[in-house]
């Protein structure tokens, strides 16, 4: 294991980490950085705004892979998620305990470390010290927070408001923040380093249907003609969306009540502040298990009073795995040699704007298994990207299988699936499993045999290419796929060279081996949930609901 070097005379600053689950780059302060209108315009998140307005906040963070498990393994790693071993996927992974993580190596040199919340930097909290690190004394029902809100208004305590049920869960995160201080001052005088996961933007039980224009006045309607060009701009799809943009707002928040407390105890001038997201929104077209913008752009600011001039917005190509190395400098360590990420240090402290870094001009996503069950032999939908300010491009290595996993007979446009629509918001493993359990999947699943609505289906399910690429100045959205087109030949040749360099330099397995360590067992085979006997009923279960959809008649009425 690298050694941590203590230093011993300078001022350490506390570091909090804030990392939305699910987060993609919705925040209020990039509204105004658009180039045209933007869906940021319909949110208000002061507390993040603040952050960006008294630091750093760049415009161009992305995630080094689109879900949960193999971005947090990246993000605390400071290595390519390919490089974390069981680390790298989403269902079936462990966590390998002899690779440095940030929060670890800072508590290894004198830091107080803490986490609350179940945005647990990936389901094997061993990356951030596991149960003794964790402070939930107060609860955890803030990441279910449109839904908790409206049953206490309707249901627990009649006559509670919006705003007094909202008040309870914000006192939760007080409570929980408080415990974790209390606890560092009686340890003595520490610097501390605490990460707040929250995950009110991850679907879990599904957010409260009509919850962004009730809890905060986000109107679907307003959203109307506003819809990127990869969305339905149906009412169904458009309130699913202005629900998730709440959970944003409720995310904000709750940071806000962390900042303020910070600023009661004296702490918030030395207190280094981080803010992103993992990835990009859930059970939408493009988001999270994708690497186009939706699905892995990221919201990113960084506050750091008297180290970083404030005012700044940087256009740089950043990978939010870039962070553990940062947060190593820091706090005075020696950064672990494994980190193969690249310290942000240098752009903080700087006084300019804009391009800081001239070699920081793409980034590089990426993805393994997601979903286990997913597809037959528990396979993974295999894909690496890259990103410039002109183009994205993806390689998909198996162009032959369902991005979104398995369409188990949904694939034929006839078939109806009756009252599975409703399952279809709240069962992800029903169908196209890689694809959250939302109304906006039921919705195009539903009505994918209606002429106008197929190409929105095929967008989000069908087969891809094996490579796609998309000239991002006049395509914004990425919906014309240029890979085969000659005048595009001279910039698919760079980017393809220039990607396979780097995943061959960073010894990516999926480039690098044959076979593949990535197509057979550990990593592609069954996880133990369903190897007992409720995961066997559960399978029974899923098959026996899709064996009664295929054995209806085409256009049966249901």
């Amino acid at each position: 294991q690298d050694a941590v070097v203590v230093p011993s005379a300078i001022m350490r600053p506390n570091i909090l980490f804030v990392f939305g689950e699910d987060w993609g780059r919705f925040a209020s302060a990039y509204a105004k950085h658009a180039h045209s209108p933007s869906l940021n315009d319909f949110l208000r998140t002061p507390s993040f705004d603040r952050i960006a307005a008294e630091g750093v906040l760049f415009l161009n963070a992305r995630a080094p892979a689109p879900g949960c498990n193999p971005c947090r393994s990246s993000v605390m790693s400071g290595r390519y998620f390919w490089q974390t071993g069981l680390g790298a996927i989403e269902q079936g992974t462990v966590w390998d305990e002899g690779i440095p993580t940030f929060p670890l190596e800072l508590e290894r040199s004198g830091y107080f470390l803490g986490y609350t919340y179940e945005g647990d930097f990936g389901k094997t909290n061993a990356r951030i010290g596991s149960d003794r690190t964790s402070f939930h004394p107060a609860g955890k029902n803030f990441g279910n927070f449109s839904r908790w809100v409206t049953q206490a208004v309707e249901e627990l305590h009649q006559g509670v408001s919006i705003e007094e049920a909202k008040n309870m869960l914000l006192q939760e995160v007080r409570a929980n923040f408080q415990s974790f201080l209390d606890a560092r001052e009686k340890g003595g005088s520490a610097p501390f380093c605490y990460c707040w996961g929250p995950t009110t933007t991850h679907r879990g039980d599904g957010w409260q249907p009509g919850s962004g224009k009730q809890l905060w006045g986000i109107d679907p309607d307003d959203l109307q003609g506003r819809m990127p060009a990869f969305l339905p701009d149906v009412h169904s799809v458009r309130q699913d969306l202005s629900d998730y943009f709440g959970e944003c707002c409720a995310l904000d928040t709750g940071l806000g009540v962390v900042i303020d407390e910070l600023s009661l105890r004296g702490e918030l001038d030395n207190t280094l502040i981080v803010v992103s997201g993992d990835h990009g929104p859930p059970g939408f077209p493009r988001g999270k298990g994708t690497s186009y913008d939706f699905g892995v752009q990221v919201p990113l600011a960084v506050r750091w009073p008297e180290k970083i001039p404030p005012c700044r917005v940087v256009d740089d190509f950043v990978s939010t795995m870039d962070l553990a190395p940062t947060l190593c400098e820091a706090g005075g360590l020696t950064v672990p040699a494994s980190m193969t990420a690249r310290s942000l240090m240098p752009i903080l402290v700087s006084d300019c704007k804009g391009q800081v870094q001239a070699e920081r001009d793409y980034a590089v996503s990426g993805l393994e298994r997601h979903v286990s069950i997913s597809r037959d032999g528990f396979l993974p939908y295999p894909h690496r990207s890259i990103r410039t300010s002109e183009f994205l491009y993806i390689v998909n290595y198996q162009p032959g299988r369902w991005p979104m996993g398995d369409p188990h007979g949904l694939d034929d446009l006839s078939i109806q699936i009756g009252d599975a629509a409703g399952r279809l918001t709240k069962d992800t493993m029903l169908v196209f499993s890689d694809f959250d359990a939302s109304p906006t999947k039921s919705w195009l699943i539903e009505h994918r045999n209606e002429p106008a609505v197929t190409p929105f289906f095929q967008l989000a399910f069908g087969k891809k290419p094996s490579q796609e690429l998309y000239a991002i100045k006049v395509d914004p959205h990425c919906m014309r796929n240029v890979a085969a087109l000659s005048e595009y030949a001279d910039a698919l040749r760079a980017l393809d060279t220039r990607l396979n360099e780097l995943l061959t330099a960073q010894a990516d397995p999926r480039v690098t081996e044959r076979p593949c360590r990535y197509e057979a067992a550990p990593y592609a085979a069954i996880i133990d949930k369903y190897t007992g006997e409720k995961g066997r009923a559960f399978l029974g279960e899923l098959a026996r609901q899709r064996a009664e959809w295929r054995r209806r008649p085409p256009n049966a009425k249901l």
